[in-house]
């Protein structure tokens, strides 16, 4: 669906995706390679005129092995997503699908992780064609920023005509992200981790997305820390 997005903006698209549930993976550059070269096969997606790549990788790696030239030329733009489920608060350290948004942005590339709120009803239907629609409003303004931008954008489980729109957001304390979680002997399950127990902070993106708003929020990667508070002394050996 994403992918579809992007070619309706007039992009060249190239999927490559890790070949399996990558959730709570962060930027972590995990990866099964043969001579040399990460482990991958060609698929075909339904309804989709583009080249893809199931790859033994995690997002990250995958977005640093594309900045590198591996599957091409080096992509103008990284958009990862749609993920099932939100990527909210601060809990975004640890989303695989953000992580490679991040990994663009730290090799220059503007990048957009996008999530859709799919576990806000169990059994609602998946309205992916308001993802589409607002995956078709971000990835214009992504290009034309100027500097290489990361978004982390959100969007309702809603029909489009019930969405009521597209704002910035801040990131709400805590907030949601995908986990996957391996139980001894019974194999995987993917558990969302809880949004805490007050309530959002308005204007937050956890708050946005739950009043049927979508959400955008600029982001940055791994920053150096302000020095010391006056006074104290630095370490010394």
């Amino acid at each position: 669906m994403l992918a579809g997005a992007a070619r309706s903006c007039g992009l060249d698209v190239l999927v490559a995706a890790p070949s399996w549930d990558a959730s709570g993976s962060s930027a972590a550059v995990t990866a099964v390679e043969s001579n040399g070269r990460p482990v991958c096969r060609e698929v075909q997606l339904p309804g989709l005129e583009a080249p893809a790549l199931a790859v033994e990788a995690a997002p990250a790696f995958i977005v640093r092995a594309a900045l590198n030239g591996m599957f091409g030329p080096p992509p103008a733009v990284v958009l990862s997503g749609f993920n099932h489920g939100l990527n909210t608060g601060e809990a975004i350290i640890h989303s695989g699908t953000v992580g490679a948004a991040l990994t663009a942005g730290i090799g220059g590339v503007p990048g957009a992780a996008f999530s859709m709120d799919v576990a806000a009803v169990p059994g609602e239907p998946v309205h992916w064609d308001t993802a589409a629609f607002v995956a078709r409003s971000v990835v214009p303004w992504l290009l034309e920023a100027g500097t290489p931008v990361v978004l982390n954008v959100n969007v309702p489980n809603v029909k489009g005509e019930a969405l009521r729109g597209l704002e910035r957001a801040h990131l709400a304390p805590v907030g949601t992200v995908q986990t996957t979680v391996t139980a001894e002997g019974t194999g995987e399950r993917v558990a969302a981790r809880p949004a805490g127990r007050r309530p959002p902070p308005p204007g937050s993106d956890t708050a946005l997305v739950a009043a049927g708003i979508a959400s955008y929020t600029p982001i940055r990667s791994v920053t150096e820390d302000r020095d010391p508070p006056s006074g104290q002394a630095h370490p010394r050996i």
